[in-house]
């Protein structure tokens, strides 16, 4: 079975890609970054996903001689002109710390009215292996709810109330996430040159 590495170690991202090739009926065997020799990982320091996806995907690449695929996502919200958008997951200073980071971005919205608390997850994920390099691009939009809602998901989920929705995306169930999240509409227009490798 053709192997795909996928550059994380977030059990929940490739939890969420495996989901997404099970529904397209695709035979890949998936390996995460704590499946593969460590290799020297380039810092995000590009201005957009895209280019961060990129990156990584070419490291592990090269690296590992795997097809690779990266994702970077984060939250773009309206009122802080597109912020904290390729921080999102260091938005409060730490790397991952979830909790800090939604709760500075609430604190940073405080006195914004609920119509102008737009905001939409972004995610690009880059596929690169030796058929060439393969970038997509999906979002997600919605609002800011005023407080932390569920405990499922991860990142700004329990703050996210996606368009259409009463419920945050840390209330919804993993298949709901999937339909219309940002990182699996990125992961569904992927799925023609992961086809490819399979």
């Amino acid at each position: 079975m053709p192997q795909l590495l996928v550059a994380t170690r977030n059990r929940k991202k490739l939890a969420e890609l495996r989901r997404v090739l099970d529904a397209a009926q695709m035979e890949l065997e998936l390996l995460s970054l704590d499946d593969v020799p460590a290799y020297p990982e380039a810092p995000e320091t590009a201005a957009d996903f895209e280019g961060n996806a990129l990156a990584k995907a070419r490291d592990g690449f090269n690296a590992t001689g795997i097809a690779c695929v990266a994702d970077d996502s984060g939250l773009a919200v309206d009122a802080l002109n597109g912020m904290p958008g390729v921080l999102s997951a260091r938005w409060s200073g730490g790397h991952g710390d979830d909790v800090a980071n939604y709760q500075l971005l609430l604190a940073q919205l405080t006195d914004v009215p609920d119509e102008r608390r737009g905001a939409g997850f972004v995610s690009a994920c880059a596929l690169v292996s030796d058929r060439g390099e393969t970038v997509v691009r999906g979002q997600w939009r919605g609002t800011i709810a005023r407080e932390p809602h569920g405990d499922s998901g991860f990142g700004y989920d329990p703050v996210f109330v996606p368009e259409g929705e009463l419920r945050s995306a840390a209330q919804l169930s993993p298949a709901e996430k999937d339909a219309s999240s940002h990182r699996g509409r990125a992961l569904a227009l992927l799925v023609p040159a992961l086809r490819e490798l399979s």
